[in-house]
């Protein structure tokens, strides 16, 4: 790896190959960069075709690093840190455009009224972006992005939204219908969170009667249970509003405590340290 070899050697090569070495894939890699899988191969591979050494060793089931790659790895990730260390202090809080995606109705329950009045550094905008679960794995557009889950991935930035707890709510002229909240009909959510199956193991309560209307958005399920359709499992972090308001009821002292919940991920092309430091004052619990 002479001198020679480094002269005009594109920065973005050597941080695909500082971000596969330290995740461990090229598909990890792929995901915290905002690139795809074969963008990070083939940066790569135009890497060690200049440095005249592989880097990798590829096998069927992924990449592992060479005898070369491990000496050069701490030298980059010194020289990447470094380099990014200056200029989040110097240009940091110039970017201008902030992209959030979320389910609509997560933008619509817990992001967008904490949005309000919030200070970016540099006067950054936030778009916000309502994720489409077809689209989900697209990673073109480095973006912050917030999904259900235990919070596990390659990504630098992270951060919890909040607690989940699930449990029975309904209109108060719904629940003056009936003796017990159980004997009422049930909505159903399409979706990662925990359902009515869950809730009867946890409580020993009867699973049926067995929701007759299902909605693909908890925005959706929540209306449905504000007009009076039926018990829905809530999440209760998004609706302590409708408690005060007296829109919905809550039905059991209760909860699903699941250990997934909402997270916000971001790789560095999304972010700034500054502006992620200011979205999670904002957004997190």
């Amino acid at each position: 790896m002479g001198g020679s070899q480094l002269e005009n050697l594109p920065l973005d090569w050597v941080r695909a190959f500082e971000a596969a070495a330290r995740t461990g894939s090229f598909t990890n890699a792929a995901r915290e960069t905002g690139l795809t899988q074969a963008a990070i191969s083939q940066r790569i591979a135009q890497l060690e075709t200049r440095l005249g050494v592989r880097l990798f060793i590829r096998r069927a089931r992924g990449v592992v690093l060479s005898v070369e790659g491990e000496a050069w790895l701490p030298y980059v990730s010194h020289g990447l840190t470094t380099l990014d260390q200056s200029a989040e202090e110097l240009f940091g809080i110039r970017r201008k455009t902030i992209t959030l995606s979320a389910s609509a109705s997560m933008l619509a329950h817990w992001i967008a009224p904490r949005l309000a009045g919030i200070q970016m550094p540099g006067d950054a905008q936030i778009t916000c972006q309502t994720m489409v679960l077809s689209g989900e794995d697209s990673r073109e557009a480095p973006m912050v992005r917030v999904r259900y889950g235990d919070g596990s991935g390659p990504e630098p930035f992270k951060a919890q939204l909040f607690n989940e707890a699930l449990s029975p709510v309904c209109a108060p002229g719904l629940m003056r219908s009936a003796t017990r909240w159980q004997d009422l009909p049930r909505l159903a959510v399409s979706g990662p969170r925990a359902g009515w199956q869950e809730w009867s193991r946890k409580t020993g309560d009867p699973s049926t009667p067995v929701p007759q209307l299902r909605f693909d958005t908890f925005t959706a399920a929540l209306a449905a249970a504000r007009a009076g359709a039926g018990v829905l499992l809530a999440s209760l972090p998004l609706i302590y509003e409708d408690f005060d308001a007296e829109r919905l009821i809550r039905l059991s002292d209760r909860a699903l405590r699941p250990a997934e919940s909402y997270w916000m991920f971001a790789g560095k092309p999304a972010v700034s340290k500054k502006h992620w430091t200011a979205l999670t004052a904002a957004l997190c619990s």
